[in-house]
């Protein structure tokens, strides 16, 4: 009995090690899942590491002189050294600037008005404007916050002041915070969700599509049909279009009567654009599918890609806060853009003349997606 039982165990250790060994054979077979195995814990730790930053500085700004003053340059200068702001763009009126804040390029706007330095010296206390984007309230807020120094830094700097001004402060700066002026988190995460839901829902049904017709053995069936591998993609993207324009519609819904979300600009323009974002997370979710040899492949895909599209796309995290080498890699993210176009019209009522460049962008990255599909194709039927 007890030479039994030890057989009993020496084969189920012998069976278990033969499985054992089975499953690392297989691994070293199926590369893309040994490699996501491998590259995800270290992209996450990548972006986590050095690219997500919760305290941005450098941000954005724009600046509208009505007069030119040793004074006023001191007031930027110390704005700079705060190292939340950075100007990038000088407004020559202020439709110029507010076009700026709706189209994103900049996340703040200065207005120094003109006589500022000849009411400083007069003792009349002048207000200098600091418009803010409010619409992502971590990347405002903090930045605002140190404004409060800066009075005192613009004066320290003007050594022609008499002393009686700079024992007080000379001027005051005031703060508009627009789009989100009581800092709801709502309003600048269901934006944000509308995109990143889009994305992993489109991603995932597109990229399944052709690897699901090739395990199911009905591909052959379909390649003896006269028909062209744009046809092909057409026909399965389309159905996927309205059904994420349905979803699209039911998360604004939800959205603008549980939430309290406006929609300020064009219901039109988010529709159409919206249209524009589906498309193309279907040719990126399409053109996985022509690379995956099975389905689970083309999942695995499709979070390898939308990893970086949650992080980098200024959903969770402010865009302007990270490093340039993540923007440039977040400027390739279709999500990155379409969250600029649903903020930009939800909140700021941006026009498509604000968002051009994000248009053309979503365009751009959809027509190369949809080339690199046609041609993966016509190689898979080869």
């Amino acid at each position: 009995m007890i030479g039994l039982a030890t057989l009993r165990r020496s084969g189920a250790v012998s069976r278990t090690w033969a499985m054992f060994i089975k499953e690392f054979v297989q691994l070293r077979r199926d590369r893309l899942t040994f490699g996501t195995m491998i590259f995800i814990p270290v992209v996450q730790l990548l972006l986590f590491g050095f690219a997500i930053n919760t305290t941005p500085r450098q941000l954005p700004t724009a600046v509208l002189m009505h007069e030119e003053s040793d004074l006023a340059r001191s007031v930027l200068a110390a704005l700079s050294n705060t190292s939340y702001f950075r100007v990038t763009r000088v407004a020559r009126s202020e439709a110029e600037m507010d076009h700026w804040m709706r189209s994103g390029d900049v996340l703040f706007g200065v207005e120094i008005p003109a006589l500022f330095e000849r009411s400083v010296r007069r003792g009349d206390r002048p207000a200098l404007l600091v418009v803010a984007d409010a619409s992502d309230p971590v990347a405002a807020g903090t930045a605002l916050a140190a404004l409060e120094g800066v009075v005192k830094t613009a004066l320290a700097r003007d050594r022609g002041l008499p002393e009686t001004i700079q024992s007080v402060p000379a001027f005051e700066i005031r703060q508009h915070r627009r789009y989100n002026p009581a800092a709801i988190t709502s309003l600048n995460i269901v934006p944000g969700l509308l995109g990143t839901i889009l994305t992993m829902t489109m991603l995932i049904f597109t990229a399944l599509s052709v690897t699901r017709e090739i395990e199911r053995g009905t591909m052959e069936s379909l390649l003896a049909m006269p028909i062209r591998p744009l046809e092909i993609m057409i026909g399965k993207i389309t159905p996927y279009i309205a059904i994420g324009f349905i979803q699209a519609a039911l998360i604004l819904v939800c959205g603008v009567l549980i939430f309290d979300v406006p929609i300020e600009g064009s219901t039109t323009l988010l529709a159409v654009l919206s249209t524009l974002f589906i498309a193309t997370n279907l040719s990126i979710g399409y053109t996985f599918s022509t690379i995956a040899q099975n389905q689970l492949q083309a999942i695995q895909m499709s979070f390898m890609f939308f990893l970086p599209n949650i992080l980098l796309s200024g959903f969770m995290f402010p865009f302007a806060g990270m490093p340039q080498w993540a923007q440039v890699v977040g400027e390739l993210l279709p999500l990155t853009h379409y969250i600029r176009i649903a903020r930009g019209i939800m909140l700021k009522g941006a026009t498509l003349y604000d968002l051009q460049l994000e248009a053309l962008a979503l365009l751009a990255l959809m027509v190369l997606a949809m080339t690199i599909a046609v041609r993966r194709f016509r190689r898979t039927l080869d």
